[in-house]
């Protein structure tokens, strides 16, 4: 009867009154030390920009104005490219247990220093403490961690007895994980000897400038690694340095495609990780209340500010009622409000652009026939916040089945067969990820082999290793990221 009742209730959009109340859990702000303004990091040192532009950086929960930072024009990437490429000679001549050295030592500080980290991560970029606490901040290390293990063994990865470093790499990163991309790109690449100019997004640069403080606290060699802060313009110049080698992009597919056009025909090397619009398939067989955390994890995970979030729901026709079900029960339950909140499940979008996106998206759902529902819940009044949302009643046609939303939107489809399962996760401009449920594990490596994804998961999502690959298809972009396979990209092979 009780879970009767509770499906009724939420079939009425109506929060359970025996939902479990939490008190107040705030992580302190007091651990983290934010300057009112930060320059370029630029040859070990920081720097004003040479032209004196400067933007602000913005709390995604609060509105708060947490700091300024410089705007870097051409100047300043050119600047910052030439230290990288002055430092390059010594860097790359150390022997590999001597790089090894710095990235353990980078690694160990981020450890001692993760709690600060979290705390900052979360003001500036919106999502929950309990996941840059818990998932972040170890992943990050353990990213540095396991490429110093790398440094001194590049004769033994595949890729020839003395795979040589390629120079300079330009790296761009995104602002749904800025120091996971940060460790995705600046730990393989220092491991094989290249240096690194980077520029993290605008609406989140603290913890690359943070990062670029434990660098000098590891005593790395000055221009190893920089950093740029800035908008596009400032990321189009470095992708148009022509001292630059290797580009490393993760963000948007448009500006993905941008990139390609810009570097074909040139001798530079280019990685992308792009766009996804995951499918995470469910059948008949799969353990429902493994499935629904499973799936809560694969698109509300960071507030679905995640490439690679199982954004389509493919459930079996005979087990949809079920499911969807149970996962409305499920979103009822989950805590939304202060990201410092050591309860909160939801944390804020990052910022008013993206938020207006998911808003017009999920209008357009609507008035294309969709079936929306969200949990009642109470939103702050401040900040950019969105509510856990479905779609139900959605055909492959619909804009919310096709494009990424890049929010907490997640729509739901059905499919009868395996082989219907398949056509319709394959169905996309997207191949990055997908999930599989079900107890059967001869399914699970018939239907895994089918479909065009790059990660595939089964029976749970959204879990990395830093072993392990990271990287897509089609328009999901080229090129992988972690594990040997990512020492690649910053090897001339």
């Amino acid at each position: 009867m009780a879970a009767e009742k509770a499906a009724e209730m939420a079939s009425k959009n109506v929060a359970p009154t025996n939902a479990f109340a939490y008190a107040p859990a705030p992580e302190s702000r007091s651990v983290v030390d934010i300057a009112p303004s930060y320059g370029l990091f630029i040859d070990g040192e920081f720097t004003d920009a040479a032209g004196g532009k400067v933007f602000k950086t913005v709390s995604p929960s609060t509105e708060e104005v947490l700091s300024e930072v410089a705007q870097a024009g051409a100047e300043d990437v050119d600047r910052a490219v030439r230290a990288a490429r002055k430092a390059f000679e010594k860097w790359s001549a150390l022997p590999g247990a001597e790089r090894a050295k710095y990235l353990f030592r980078i690694a160990r500080i981020i450890q001692e220093r993760s709690r600060e980290l979290a705390v900052l991560e979360t003001l500036d970029n919106g999502k929950p403490i309990k996941e840059t606490r818990d998932f972040d901040l170890p992943t990050v290390a353990a990213h540095f961690f396991y490429y110093a293990g790398w440094a001194d063994k590049l004769g033994h990865a595949g890729y020839g007895a003395d795979p040589r470093p390629l120079g300079v790499a330009g790296q761009i990163i995104p602002w749904n994980f800025p120091l996971m991309m940060l460790a995705w790109k600046i730990a393989p690449a220092l491991a094989t000897g290249n240096t690194v100019v980077l520029k993290p997004a605008e609406t989140t640069p603290l913890s690359a400038l943070f990062f670029a403080d434990i660098c000098r606290q590891a005593g790395l060699p000055k221009g190893v690694v920089n950093i740029i802060t800035g908008d596009g313009s400032t990321g189009a110049e470095l992708v148009a340095h022509p001292d630059v080698n290797k580009i490393a992009f993760t963000g948007s597919t448009g500006v993905g495609k941008a990139i390609a056009r810009q570097l074909a025909g040139t001798d530079k090397r280019i990685t992308l990780e792009l766009g996804g619009k995951g499918a995470n398939i469910v059948f008949d067989d799969a353990p429902v209340d493994q499935a629904v955390e499973g799936i809560v994890t694969g698109i509300f995970f960071n507030q679905g500010q995640v490439c690679c979030a199982g954004s389509r729901l493919l459930v079996q026709e005979s087990v949809h009622d079920e499911v969807l079900d149970a996962l409305k029960r499920r979103l009822s339950s989950l805590r939304i409000g202060d990201p410092l909140d050591k309860n909160t499940d939801l944390g804020a979008i990052n910022s008013a652009e993206q938020l207006s996106r998911i808003q017009a998206l999920a209008e357009t759902g609507e008035a294309e026939g969709a079936e929306r529902w969200s949990p009642a819940c109470e939103l702050p009044s401040a900040g950019y916040w969105f509510a856990p949302t479905l779609f139900t009643n959605v055909t492959q046609a619909h804009t919310v089945a096709r494009d990424e939303i890049f929010g907490p939107v997640l729509s739901v489809l059905t499919f009868r067969t395996p082989e219907e399962a398949v056509a319709k996760a394959n169905n996309s401009q997207y191949g990055l990820s997908a999930g599989i449920w079900t107890e059967k594990g001869s399914r699970i490596l018939a239907v895994a082999g089918k479909l065009r994804a790059g990660v595939v998961w089964a029976n749970t999502f959204n879990k990395f290793d830093p072993t392990s690959p990271f990287g897509g298809y089609k328009e999901s972009g080229h090129g992988r990221e972690g594990g040997r396979h990512g020492l690649e990209a910053y090897l001339d092979v």
